[in-house]
């Protein structure tokens, strides 16, 4: 059996925020949680640092980038920053709440 990892800086790096949205919320009915990760997370990261911090069992993590829009203020464009988003699948019966504290 692994050995259990303790908390570090390096997990709470990887893992930004929860990402709460009606999409998010339905998708929670299927034991899938989203997060915004850094941009430079990879798959195993998050996998590691999710089993870490809440102590759940991971099944599969899907990412996607979802590019920043153009928008205007004042009459002057700009552009939103990138966003990476980890969709996490936990295993059956596992559940993470986002809305309390970690």
């Amino acid at each position: 059996m692994a050995k259990k990892q303790t908390v570090d800086a390096r997990h709470y790096d990887v893992i930004l925020a929860p990402h709460i949205t009606e999409k998010s919320t339905l998708a929670s009915e299927h034991n899938a949680v989203v997060f915004k990760v850094a941009g430079s997370a990879t798959k195993p990261q998050i996998k590691e640092a999710i089993e870490v911090i809440y102590d759940k069992k991971v099944v599969s993590v899907n990412t996607l980038i979802m590019k920043g829009k153009t928008k205007r203020w004042k009459g002057k464009p700009y552009t939103r920053s990138d966003v990476k988003k980890a969709i996490v699948t936990l295993a059956e019966g596992e559940m993470i709440d986002i809305t309390s504290g970690i």
